[in-house]
Formats: C-alpha cells, sequence, structure tokens
C-alpha cells in the first residue's frame, strides 16, 4: 500500500547531523531497521521514511503508517499536548538506548549510539505532522543551515502562545450641555462713528488794481534817431584825413642792381698717400679639428595598444576577492557549490559532480552515482599564505553501498576579475580541472 507523503525538500537547504563522517541521513534505513529489532517500535513509528530522487539533491519524507494527517500549526492544543508526551517518552528510550550503545565494546555499536544522538533533532516544528494523532518527525537528523543541534531537540515544540489579555472598551461619558447665556442689558457698540466737522472759511483777499500800461507813439521813435546819422559821419572824417596824408607823402625807395660774376673752378690737389704697415693678425684661440654632430634620431612613437574589455563573469562563479585573501577570511565560501570535475566515472563514463555544503570552513560533499548509490564525506577548507584557497575532506567518501569513493583535494587561485581558477588532485598526482558553480547561499 503506498504511503502518505508529508513533506518534499532540497537537502542543501539543510544542514546534516552526523558524526565521523557519517551522517543520519546517509544511515537513516538502517537506523530506523535496527530499532525495530531493538524492539523499538514507538520511536520507528516517529520517525519519517526518506526517499531520495534520483539526482541526490531532493527528499520525500513518507508517513510510516496510514491516517490522516494534519500539520503542527493546525493542531489543537490537546492533540499537541498529547503527541509531546509522546515524544517525551521516545526521547527517554533514545537516550537509554544510547548509553547502552555508549558502553559497548564494539566500534559499529558505538557508532550507532553517536548517530541516534541526533536522530531526533529537525529543523522546525512545521516538520512535524500528526498522522492518526500520533507525531512524525520529517527531515530528521537535519537542522537549518547557520545553526547547530539543540541541546532539547523538543524545545521549539514546547513553546506555547500566550493570550493576548482581552481589552475592555469603557463607554464615554454623555457630553455636557452647553451653559446658557441670558443678557440683562443689551450691549453697547464696540465703537461709534462721530459726525466731521464743518470746513473753515477761507480768508477773504483785499482786491488788486489792475496793471496800467504805457502807450507810446511813433513819432517819437522817429524823433530819437535823426541826430544819430550826422556825429557818425563827423567820426569818419577825422580817422580818414591822417591816414591819407601819411600814404601820400611817404618816398619810395629804387630797387638795387647787382652783378653777378662768374666764378671759375679751381683743381685741388690731391694729397699724397702713404702704405700702412699691415699687421699679421694671431689668433691666440685653442684650435681643434671640428667635429661632425650628428642630428639625433627621432623617437619612435609609443605604440598604444587597446585595452580589450574584461570578460563577464559567469553566473553563480566562485569569486576570490583580493580584500577577503588579506585579512584570510572565507566567508565568500559559505552556501551550497555544484562542483564539475572534468574527468570521467569509471563506473558511468560521465564526470562526476559533487555537493558541497560549506560553512565557515567545514562542511560535507555529496555524490551520487551509478545505481542512486550516495556518497558523502567531511571538508574543510582554509586559506595558505600564497591566497590559495584548499578545500580537502577527510579520507574518501562512504558510500550507502559500503564501497569508497575518491575525492580529489581542491586548490582554486584567482583569476582574472578574481575568478577562482580551481583544479582538483588526486593520488597519484592526477590534476584535473574543477569548475564551481553556486546553488544557494
Amino acid at each position: 500500500m503506498a504511503k502518505t507523503l508529508l513533506r518534499s525538500g532540497c537537502l542543501d537547504d539543510f544542514l546534516s547531523l552526523g558524526e565521523n563522517g557519517q551522517t543520519v541521513f546517509d544511515s537513516a534505513l538502517q537506523i530506523r531497521e535496527t530499532l525495530r529489532l531493538r524492539k523499538q517500535q514507538a520511536v520507528v513509528d516517529s520517525l519519517a521514511i526518506p526517499q531520495p530522487n534520483d539526482e541526490g539533491d531532493r527528499v520525500d519524507w513518507y508517513a510510516p503508517c496510514e491516517g490522516s494527517v494534519i500539520s503542527w500549526a493546525a493542531a489543537s492544543d490537546e492533540q499537541r499536548k498529547k503527541a509531546l508526551r509522546y515524544l517525551d517518552n521516545c526521547q527517554a528510550n533514545v537516550a537509554s538506548l544510547i548509553q547502552r550503545c555508549g558502553q559497548s565494546e564494539k566500534t559499529a555499536i558505538q557508532l550507532f549510539g553517536s548517530l541516534l544522538a541526533n536522530a531526533l533533532q529537525f529543523p522546525g516544528s512545521q516538520h512535524v505532522y500528526l498522522v492518526d494523532g500520533k507525531p512524525v518527525l520529517t527531515f530528521w537528523g537535519f537542522v537549518s543551515l547557520n545553526n547547530s543541534a539543540r541541546p532539547d531537540p523538543l524545545d521549539c515544540l514546547r513553546i506555547t502562545e500566550e493570550h493576548e489579555p482581552a481589552i475592555e472598551f469603557l463607554p464615554e461619558p454623555p457630553p455636557a450641555a452647553p451653559p446658557v447665556i441670558v443678557l440683562t442689558e443689551p450691549d453697547e457698540p464696540l465703537y461709534s462713528i462721530a459726525a466731521p466737522p464743518p470746513p473753515a472759511p477761507l480768508p477773504e483777499l483785499p482786491p488788486q488794481p489792475a496793471p496800467v500800461e504805457e502807450s507810446v507813439t511813433p513819432a517819437a521813435v522817429k524823433k530819437q534817431k535823426r541826430w544819430i546819422w550826422p556825429v557818425a559821419a563827423a567820426i569818419v572824417a577825422a580817422i580818414a584825413a591822417p591816414v591819407s596824408y601819411f600814404v601820400v607823402s611817404a618816398p619810395h625807395a629804387e630797387p638795387l642792381a647787382q652783378k653777378v660774376e662768374d666764378v671759375k673752378p679751381q683743381a685741388i690737389a690731391p694729397a699724397p698717400m702713404q702704405a700702412q704697415p699691415v699687421v699679421e693678425h694671431v689668433s691666440t684661440l685653442p684650435v681643434a679639428q671640428a667635429a661632425v654632430v650628428e642630428a639625433p634620431a627621432p623617437e619612435p612613437e609609443p605604440v598604444v595598444i587597446a585595452a580589450t574589455a574584461p570578460a563577464d563573469v559567469p553566473k553563480g562563479a566562485l569569486i576570490l576577492p583580493a580584500d577577503a585573501l588579506k585579512v584570510g577570511s572565507t566567508k565568500f565560501l559559505n552556501g551550497s557549490w555544484r562542483v564539475a570535475i572534468n574527468i570521467k566515472d569509471s563506473i558511468t563514463g560521465k564526470p562526476p559532480t559533487l555537493r558541497y555544503q560549506i560553512a565557515n570552513n567545514k562542511g560535507n560533499v555529496r555524490l551520487v552515482h551509478g545505481d542512486n548509490i550516495v556518497c558523502k564525506a567531511e571538508v574543510f577548507s582554509g586559506l595558505m599564505q600564497s591566497g590559495t584557497l584548499m578545500i580537502k575532506t577527510r579520507g574518501n567518501a562512504r558510500c550507502s553501498d559500503g564501497s569508497r569513493y575518491p575525492l580529489p583535494e581542491i586548490s582554486c587561485k584567482p583569476d582574472e576579475n578574481d575568478v577562482a581558477q580551481c583544479s582538483g588532485r588526486y593520488d597519484g598526482d592526477t590534476v584535473v580541472p574543477v569548475t564551481f558553480k553556486k546553488v544557494s547561499d
């Protein structure tokens, strides 16, 4: 009969718990079977059955029994209390079994006890369901990313919601009636406008007498101008008489006759020329052979090399920031990575794809190959003084069929645009290219 599917999810969204390189999820079926053989059926019924997909990156969780299914959030308070008591009993039985396994001398039993210590861990209350009234845990053996295992795995189920106190609203008192004001006398006006005073009368001015115009006759004007002409004529005659006499009586000078004589040219004898001694000029400057100075050759023009545009950074590529490498920080490595190795698997003939889950230089690597065989191993990372990022595993990966799968030692250096240039080294000095691609933070 088909089981009821409770929940599905991606394994990269959670952190798998384990011990000595082996996780609880890898041994989930063996843990359930061992609990059944040890008469712990109540614990077995509280653990959902995992079923990973073909790629090994997702898992479905099925109910171990049939019945109606409700989530923890939808359950009533009474159902939650009953389910919590059921899980408390299972936790007590598991603690007793872990103690007995720790006292055993067999290594396999001790390993089973250490895995069982993390079996009841789960991410949160949303991963708990009630199947026919009994609690069933999904994603058991996991916790949320960047979280650690809780001392009490059931702490998240013990939180009770406090009811808010009821608020009573008191009725408001009726509004008081406004006071009535009674006026016994009418109000006086605030101000009054007085009538303007009459304008003062203007003073009367005494009358002025009219101006008397003087009349001048034309006959009087003519009498005033007639005496001017005789006086002017007498003055002109007095001035002209002496001047005329002086001009007429003055003697006239005769012109002088000059005889112009011819001037004969006289010959001038040249002075005798005397030869002067030639002074030999001796140079006191140092004389050296002239050197031919060649013109300097023209300097070649600098060749301008066009800078090539930086290549685009692939989406999800591993970036090694220079600032982080200087301070020795590897926070850029936190998250889930899909790592492709350029080498063919001897079983499938295809390049293997690894899933790395790293947080604070620790994590695990997961690989699925062949007939859904899941291999896992613990990994750790760190920076060398040269700035090289190293990612190593603690030995070979343990597979679900009991085999071991070799994993490379990965080293990465910053290349162009700080993109990581990674390579993997296997035993025997076999070096192959490795490519990182981020899946989630």
